[in-house]
């Protein structure tokens, strides 16, 4: 994936491919995106989330459906994400419409986290007002001894979203400013893809 990205076709064997290289050379979560919503006057709200799950039907993360970013996406069902690996001096940016995951994937994803991060998930009313650090590791506790040595299941608000984009564009650093700029755009999800070359 080093070569002329600029000829490649798909766009999301491209990001696959450089993904791998991140995981290789960034040293904390390569996995890291900017996820950018708006909330019900237009203003807009950025946030770091880890992608979770990838592929042609788009890019997975996952929320409390309660958080301030998991309201805006209910209430404005599209989204932008940022991933930029300075490491490798590359950016790749994602737009389109959000639509939540299946409960199956909800439930897969969640059951694989580690135990305390699914403790953590029931404790935790994101995004609300905290009194004190001790009312969130009281939760926790509290959590943690109602649900026991036992399975732990996903709170009902708190599942995954997916991005289906409609435009992908991928961005290397190049000297003298002179950056490789290419975008593949879509009216909406599921139609080909046009590509086009642009200016830095």
């Amino acid at each position: 994936m080093s070569g002329d990205f600029t000829q490649a076709e798909d766009p999301f064997a491209l990001f696959a491919g450089w993904l791998e290289e991140a995981r290789a050379s960034e040293p904390n979560d390569p996995n890291g995106m900017a996820l950018s919503t708006v909330d019900a006057d237009g203003l807009p709200n950025v946030r770091m989330v880890l992608l979770k799950d990838h592929g042609p039907d788009g890019f997975v993360f996952y929320t409390n459906t309660q958080s301030q970013k998991g309201e805006e996406l209910t209430g404005q069902p599209r989204a932008a994400a940022l991933f930029h690996w300075k490491s490798l001096r590359r950016q790749v940016r994602v737009r389109g419409p959000v639509s939540l995951v299946s409960d199956a994937e909800a439930d897969a994803y969640f059951q694989s986290r580690p135990r305390d991060s699914r403790i953590g998930a029931w404790a935790s009313q994101q995004s609300r007002a905290l009194e004190s650090r001790f009312a969130l590791e009281k939760a926790v506790a509290g959590y943690a001894l109602k649900f026991g040595v036992g399975e732990i299941p996903r709170p009902p608000h708190w599942t995954g979203f997916r991005i289906a984009p409609v435009y992908i564009e991928f961005w290397r650093d190049g000297a003298f400013r002179l950056h490789d700029r290419v975008v593949f755009r879509r009216a909406t999800p599921g139609e080909a893809w046009a590509k086009t070359r642009l200016y830095p």
